[in-house]
């Protein structure tokens, strides 16, 4: 260690540095012999993947000078900006090693930039940009609350795009907007009581809008909004038309990319929520088109209903084990009700919304084990599994508006009636058959005041039974293709909409 320390005198060290200051000008294009040169590798900050060469030239073959040739830095620049003698054996030790390969990069620029530019008389300033090229195979370090951020981003671009494209929102003929007025046929029956229910027999609206099968139709549950009608359809669209005034589409709403299968009226009337084979979950404002909840699901949505009493909350079902319930408030699940199945056809509240019923493609080989499920609504478990035992799915289910039963639509071309108390005993006496399934989704629906019972058919024909004796009244010829529901209005008596498979919906009176 003693041997290779050498003293030195700081005066020599400066005389020195004051030589070599300011070269020559005509020097600067001579070259140094080949063996007097060594090369050192030099990484420059901020450009790690790119390598330069730098060519010093030792202090003893050096001219008095300092000369130097294009592209070459000399020692002296070292010494300026390190106070350190060259003529030291100990320097040009440090220098040749990792010393001068951790030198500031931007102090070399700047005094390269004015020795190879004060020949020219023009003195030019190198601006050195510190940019970060990440080395291949290494991915620079993110804080979470910036992944956070730049995530939610793009979800927040899409649905600005979504609100300001596709929603779609038309005024009426008149000026006004159709979806806040009250149609004069309703004003004569609101506050009255529903009376009761004739079979229509001619038709009113033919509306035919729709590119696709329309899966589902319902009207506002608003007495005073109960001229617009809500379908949703396999053409990636939500319709709401106007029909009892005038049949006419008054808005579409093209917020998912794929078939919608399900579509729900809030109670309020002004929100509807739509879901479908996208896996996207909308809740959309009526009037505005604007999204108000929208949220990607786990899985494919084939049914979806509010809560009887809570207005912010909704259930939601399809093609998995699973059944979710939503808070609107928080875009949070609240509660999974799982069980051994692959998909849910339909979901159906009991009266106060404490339990509620499952309808799912569980068939085994001796009986339909888990084809219906009851749920507890708020613990999540299981009341009953053994409802069904026949080896039918049942692709709808409905409450009747006044009694405590429900109605199981079945593949097996007949409805059965169920006790909607437990243990949800089956009603061996009757049965409602005479329709076609055959595989499709055939709603079925009751009267308002619960005397008829209504289903499609997949021969494109509407079956009216009577309740009480489960015989048919009539049969409507309504469609060619199958008709999949068919639903009475909320206040206007013995008025009929029917939807098929061929994206027809039709109005009878």
């Amino acid at each position: 260690m003693s041997s290779s320390l050498v003293a030195y005198d700081d005066s020599d060290s400066e005389a020195e540095t004051e030589e070599t200051e300011v070269p020559s000008t005509s020097r600067r294009q001579t070259s140094l012999p080949s063996s007097s040169v060594n090369r050192v590798q030099y990484f420059a900050p901020g450009s790690l993947g790119t390598k330069s060469t730098y060519e010093m030239q030792p202090t003893e073959n050096a001219d008095s000078s300092g000369t130097s040739t294009f592209g070459e830095v000399p020692l002296e620049h070292y010494a300026q900006n390190n106070n350190t003698d060259l003529a030291s054996p100990y320097c040009r030790r440090a220098y040749s090693s990792c010393n001068a390969l951790c030198m500031s990069y931007k102090k070399y620029e700047q005094t390269s930039s004015s020795s190879t530019n004060s020949g020219n008389g023009v003195s030019q300033k190198r601006i050195h940009t510190e940019s970060t090229i990440a080395i291949e195979g290494i991915r620079p370090y993110i804080p979470k609350r910036l992944r956070q951020e730049n995530s939610s981003m793009p979800e927040k671009k899409e649905s600005d795009q979504r609100d300001s494209l596709d929603c779609d929102v038309k005024l009426g003929m008149s000026g006004e907007q159709p979806l806040r007025k009250i149609s004069e046929l309703i004003k004569p029956y609101l506050g009255s009581k529903y009376k009761s229910t004739e079979v229509p027999k001619s038709l009113v609206f033919y509306m035919s809008k729709h590119s696709g099968p329309v899966n589902e139709i319902q009207w506002c549950p608003v007495p005073e909004r109960s001229h617009m009608l809500l379908s949703a359809s396999m053409d990636k669209t939500v319709k709401v038309w106007d029909a009892v005034d005038t049949g006419c589409c008054l808005t579409t709403y093209s917020c998912h990319s794929s078939a919608v299968r399900s579509a729900q009226w809030s109670s309020c009337g002004k929100r509807i929520l739509s879901g479908g084979f996208d896996s996207m979950l909308h809740l959309t404002d009526v009037e505005t088109g604007k999204q108000i909840f929208s949220i990607k699901n786990e899985f494919r949505i084939s049914a979806l209903k509010f809560h009887p009493t809570e207005s912010n909350i909704f259930t939601c079902g399809g093609f998995s084990p699973e059944v979710k319930a939503w808070d609107i408030r928080t875009s949070k699940v609240l509660r999974v009700y799982k069980a051994a199945v692959q998909q849910t056809l339909d979901i159906l509240f009991l009266p106060e919304g404490r339990e509620f019923l499952t309808s799912t493609d569980a068939v085994s080989r001796d009986s339909a084990d888990r084809t219906i499920i009851a749920w507890d609504f708020q613990s999540a478990a299981k009341i009953s599994n053994q409802i069904f035992h026949e080896r039918y799915t049942c692709p709808s289910l409905t409450l009747h508006p006044r009694e405590s039963k429900f109605v199981a639509q079945t593949n097996g071309n007949y409805m059965a009636l169920f006790s909607a108390q437990r243990p949800y005993r089956i009603n061996k006496k009757k049965r409602y058959e005479g329709h076609k399934v055959e595989g499709f989704a055939v709603g079925c629906e009751f009267s308002p005041d619960g005397t008829l019972l209504v289903t499609g058919s997949s021969d494109g024909k509407v079956f009216f039974y009577n309740y009480h004796t489960a015989r048919i009244i009539r049969t409507l010829s309504a469609h060619e293709e199958a008709c999949l529901s068919g639903i009475f209005h909320p206040v206007l008596p013995s008025l009929l909409a029917t939807c098929n498979w061929a994206g027809e919906i039709k109005i009878w009176q």
